[in-house]
């Protein structure tokens, strides 16, 4: 079985570094997980997440014509990105009409406040 772009594949992690992990996938071929590609989150020590040994599933992402085989674990995941985005766009215009309301209230204030300080005292001499 050739290893495509995009596939979902059961590997095991045979080593970490300090910038990923390697997982063999079939017959003897090992791909990289860059840290970056492990977890959702931000990822400062990859132990935190990984041990070697542990099975995982992996997508390829890149297969370079050297033979490099770029993997990741959090691609591999089945979850609704539109769903993911939907949310962050309401919260997103909840805090945008939030913030023009506050910024309305501070401009009629300070509109006041302005107009009261120009017919104050010393305004019409006579």
């Amino acid at each position: 079985m050739s290893i495509e772009v995009g596939s979902k594949l059961q590997g095991k992690v045979t080593g970490i570094t300090n910038f990923g992990a390697f997982v063999e996938i079939e017959e003897g071929k090992t791909g990289l997980v860059h840290i970056s590609e492990v977890a959702d989150n931000y990822v400062k020590d990859i132990n935190d997440h990984l041990s070697v040994g542990d099975e995982v599933t992996v997508k390829v992402i890149n297969v370079e014509k050297d033979g490099k085989i770029g993997l990741s674990i959090k691609k591999a995941k089945d979850r609704p990105p539109r769903q993911r985005n939907r949310q962050r766009t309401e919260s997103f215009e909840s805090k945008m009409n939030k913030f023009l309301k506050d910024s309305d209230e501070r401009l009629a204030s300070l509109k006041k406040h302005t107009e009261s300080k120009r017919g104050g005292r010393g305004a019409k001499r006579g």
